[in-house]
């Protein structure tokens, strides 16, 4: 656990029966004058120890140079207790440089194109300024090829570029074109191959392009010995982590190298990275951004490079023909600045970098910056717990070299105990470990003066723990079964079976416990006559809690600090109203009805359950109170009014003598109409079905009247029988 750096430990034990055991860890002032002797206290220091220092190296000779000194350390710390060492770097003269000079190739960028093409020999010449172990390699980018970023037309993906571009590439992501070379002409036949292409809208996948130029190594060819720069050439902005899903690109970046035929080949199915994946790989990988771009997208690429340790902006002319210059200004910018930081901290692990140097940083728990070639830092670490063998990493940012730091802390007493098995301090009955006691079987106690016999320790412990809580309540040592109770820090001590009290802890009022008019009785005031309060903070009185029937409160809460505190529900500020009880014209009427008129639930048993109710029978209502209007358990309406006395439940009544009672029913008019409604209703069903019938038969004989209109009668009818007549007379 955290301690405090100045403490000291008294291995003799000097404490009496019932004082703490953190009384002997103290300043040593403290100690000294409580009658511990100086040779007995005991005070962890730090040390610090110096595994690996190799010699700072002053110019680069082709084998690994040592730019930061010492290399391995190991510390042994108290926690709590800072240590400081120092760290050293030196920039070797004619180090390595690796550049890589990724640019732009969509077609807002055609006219710097053409002077790239002609930049190799003074970019060679530039590096050579400042060491004769440079090399260069050449990477473009564009964007995703798929929509909205790219026409995905098929023609288009093909020659993305202007119908008047007569060179015109076809649309790609990021195109890997010369890994790092030494060679002059090798750089510019390689350039001079390259044409713009295109795409949709204005910010570019150089994120995309940056992240694979730097998990790339072997492909792009970084030397693990060299100054390792990303040179970015744009004038527009970059697409970043969540740009992808207006694509549909939902799969994040995976921080890994996908590079085949030096193209990126999850162009289309990962994301763009995030600015803090980004800067974690360039940083893993000691690699210095260096942004050249032109004026319109300076501001973005600054804000960029605050996020992006060891980078640099410059502005592009509008053709880039002042790229050298600008790659050599912020080259020696990033030379001259040395920015130390740490890597896999531990956990309450503090550290902290002081910069020696001409022009130093602030003082910062993250990193230190010195602008010089030669400089210092100061490292203070601090253990805030106890730890064993853990280690972090120190480095300076962009360069190879790193110290490791093996840190372990000292968390236990380095006591001298003597080796008498049966120690007269624990009369004769076990040894000393740091001035405790460590008792043999059979007993227990701080001098081992218990005896515990046939009993078992375990259950005379727990008759020291109150409900199986905590030993004595944390405040005591149990001893042979009791509570033997320490001191408090104010002097006192705790008491009871269980240390549970104790007269120091009460509230406070303007500073002074209990308010200065009363005594701290296990945790709470007992005020001095005429006070009263928590905190015994008020004068006693009534006044504030009278009512006009000169009751405190009317019997519904108690007068603290001349204000009554109702009981639930009333209010303020006499306790009269209750928002939140039931009405009792309902939690009443049992009683009510019982103690008017003899009925209801409680029958004959009114004065068991009714006492807090005193009424009388009335004509007329002559109190004031609450009318209720309730129906009782015949059916009948009881009005009464009640008046609530001095106390919760205490009620005065008046009851009306008369009831409201439904009259009974009469027996013969309901015969007599239950008869007389039979025989309407028979008569009406009667005429209803002759009705149907007449109904009927009507229908039927107009349906006789038309068919007989119809039929049509011989008008010869007559003569033909005078004609047969005729014949038969003749026979």
């Amino acid at each position: 656990s955290r301690q405090v750096p100045g403490c000291r430990l008294c291995k003799d034990n000097f404490t009496k029966a019932g004082e703490q055991e953190s009384v002997r860890c103290d300043t040593q002032a403290q100690l000294m004058e409580r009658g511990c002797k100086k040779e007995e206290i005991i005070s962890p220091a730090n040390n610090v120890t110096i595994i690996k220092e190799d010699p700072l190296s002053v110019s680069f000779d082709n084998q690994e140079p040592v730019q930061m000194s010492p290399q391995k350390i190991n510390l042994k710390l108290r926690p709590g207790l800072p240590t400081t060492f120092r760290i050293s770097f030196r920039r070797v003269e004619g180090y390595p440089v690796d550049l890589y000079y990724l640019m732009d190739l969509s077609n807002s960028m055609k006219d710097d194109l053409e002077n790239v093409k002609e930049l190799g020999r003074d970019l060679f010449a530039a590096l050579k300024k400042i060491t004769e172990h440079a090399q260069i390699g050449f990477g473009a980018f564009v964007d995703k090829t798929v929509l909205p970023y790219t026409n995905t037309n098929k023609e288009k993906l093909q020659r993305p570029c202007d119908e008047s571009d007569q060179y015109c590439q076809a649309a790609f992501g990021y195109r890997h074109v010369l890994s790092m070379t030494a060679k002059e002409n090798e750089f510019k036949k390689k350039v001079a191959d390259q044409f713009i292409s295109g795409n949709l809208d204005s910010p570019e996948g150089s994120l995309d392009a940056m992240m694979q130029a730097a998990v790339c190594g072997n492909k792009i060819g970084w030397r693990n010995s060299s100054t390792r720069l990303i040179v970015l050439t744009t004038d527009a902005g970059f697409h970043m982590a969540g740009d992808g899903k207006l694509a549909g690109i939902l799969e994040p970046n995976d921080q890994q190298c996908h590079m085949e035929n030096n193209l990126y080949t999850k162009s289309n199915e990962m994301d763009y990275p995030s600015v803090g994946q980004l800067a974690t790989e360039l940083e893993k990988n000691n690699i210095q951004p260096i942004f050249a771009v032109t004026k319109n997208v300076e501001d973005v690429y600054k804000e960029l490079s605050k996020m992006i340790p060891k980078s640099e902006v410059g502005v592009l002319s509008s053709d880039s023909k002042n790229v050298v210059q600008l790659i050599e200004t912020a080259y020696n910018s990033l030379s001259s600045k040395v920015t130390v930081t740490h890597d896999n901290l531990p956990d309450n692990v503090r550290v902290v970098y002081t910069p020696i140097c001409k022009y130093a940083g602030p003082a910062g728990d993250k990193n230190g910056v010195c602008d010089n070639v030669h400089i210092s830092f100061d490292v203070t670490v601090t253990a805030d717990s106890c730890m064993e063998d853990t280690f972090f990493t120190i480095r300076p940012l962009g360069i190879k070299d790193t110290l490791t730091v093996t840190l372990s802390t000292k968390c236990e007493c380095q006591c001298k105990d003597p080796n008498d098995k049966m120690h007269q301090l624990c009369t004769n009955r076990g040894s000393i470990v740091c001035g405790i006691c460590s008792c043999m079987e059979s007993f227990i106690g701080q001098n081992c003066e218990c005896s515990i016999g046939n009993k078992d320790e375990q259950s005379l412990r727990a008759s020291c723990q109150r409900n199986n809580g905590t030993e004595c309540e944390g405040r005591g040592d149990c001893v042979c079964g009791r509570c033997q109770c320490h001191s408090t820090n104010q002097g006192g001590r705790y008491r009871g079976d269980f240390c549970e009290c104790d007269d120091e802890h009460c509230e406070n009022y303007q500073n002074k416990l209990c308010g200065g008019n009363g005594k701290c009785d296990c945790g709470t005031c007992k005020c001095n006559a005429g006070y009263e309060g928590s905190a015994c903070q008020c004068k006693a009185s009534r006044e504030g809690c009278l009512t006009k029937g000169n009751t405190v409160c009317n019997g519904r809460g108690r007068c603290i600090c001349n204000r009554c505190d109702c009981k639930e529900g009333y209010q303020r500020p006499q306790c009269l109203i209750c928002l939140g009880c039931p009405d009792p014209c309902q939690t009443k009427l049992d009683c009510i009805e019982c103690l008017g008129f003899g009925s209801g639930p409680f029958g004959k048993i009114c004065d068991t359950n009714c006492r807090n109710i005193t009424y009388d029978m009335v004509d007329n209502f002559a109190i004031s109170g609450k009318e209720c209007h309730q129906k009782d358990s015949e059916g009948c309406w009881i009005t009464f009014k009640l008046n609530q006395l001095v106390g919760e439940d205490n009620y005065e009544a008046e009851i009306l003598k008369q009831r409201d009672c439904p009259e009974p029913p009469s027996v013969i008019p309901i015969i007599a109409g239950s008869i007389a409604g039979v025989a309407v209703i028979g008569i009406v069903l009667l005429m209803l079905i002759k009705m149907l019938i007449y109904m009927k038969d009507l229908k039927e004989f107009r349906k006789f009247e038309n068919e007989k209109k119809k039929s049509k009668w011989n008008t010869n009818y007559k003569n033909t029988t005078n004609i047969e007549l005729e014949l038969v007379w003749c026979y």
